[in-house]
């Protein structure tokens, strides 16, 4: 058991250092290390994942608040979207999709051409283009939604689908990082929460494992920091290549996981 714990906060530190400079938690990443290494049952694999955003959330956060990046209604639009959605999504979740399958193929699906085209895009010669503008607060609010859902479904927070798509609409990454880190944390206690209400009504493994949620969470908080403060000392590009990386890396995983 204690090699268990220590392996997840060296996990989560790992991958919180490499992921939170682009907005994205890595929960999406250590969701195969907890079903594959540590074998965390489904559906209480969610909620765990779940667990280590709400930990490590405030690393990256807190950084980004210092250095003046977490501000504007970006954040806040994104927090109104995925909230009600993690709920949803839970719900589903605990009810009606209790395997892993299913969640390989649709985070390939998504995560694979996106990776690809934001690749391209950041990679395409130069041309003089205006500044992206925001997309429309309804369209926002609908994507924070369906990422909410998606988020509460696998516990992936949802930073990695909305870092990409962000980002490939043209929104620089230090509004992008910051504002996809605020709703995967905000989302993640709310799912977390919503989890351990419907482990008290509903029978199986549903509820998070708490010591191991908790072990790469305070990796995941020590990563962050540090991963935040390295953020503005990055390129924009190279920061767009690295999230096109880490979404074509992770649909690549999933596929093969899939077939």
């Amino acid at each position: 058991m204690e090699w268990t714990l220590w392996a997840g906060l060296a996990a989560g530190l790992l991958i919180a250092v490499v992921t939170a400079p682009v907005g994205v938690s890595g929960a999406v990443f250590l969701l195969p290390v907890h079903l594959s290494v540590f074998g965390v049952p489904s559906p209480a694999i969610t909620p765990t994942n779940l667990l280590f955003n709400v930990v490590a959330g405030p690393g990256a956060l807190w950084r980004y608040r210092r250095d003046g990046a977490l501000h504007g209604g970006l954040a806040r639009l994104l927090v109104a979207g995925t909230l009600p959605g993690v709920i949803v999504g839970a719900a589903i979740r605990v009810f009606a999709l209790p395997g892993p399958g299913v969640f390989r193929l649709l985070i390939a699906a998504l995560l694979l051409p996106l990776g690809l085209w934001l690749g391209v895009r950041t990679l395409a010669p130069a041309r003089p283009r205006q500044a992206a503008a925001e997309p429309p607060r309804a369209a926002l609010i609908t994507l924070a939604v369906a990422v909410g859902v998606v988020g509460g479904i696998y516990g992936i927070g949802g930073g990695s689908l909305l870092g990409p798509v962000l980002a490939a609409r043209g929104l620089p990454m230090t509004r992008v990082a910051p504002a996809a880190l605020a709703a995967t944390f905000a989302t993640s206690i709310v799912g977390a929460a919503t989890y351990a209400l419907l482990s008290l009504t509903t029978t199986g493994d549903v509820a998070p494992d708490w010591a191991l949620g908790l072990a790469c969470g305070l990796g995941g908080l020590i990563g962050g920091y540090l991963g935040a403060r390295l953020q503005p000392r990055l390129p924009e590009t190279g920061l767009r290549l690295l999230l096109a990386t880490l979404a074509t890396g992770i649909g690549v995983m999933y596929a093969l996981q899939s077939s």
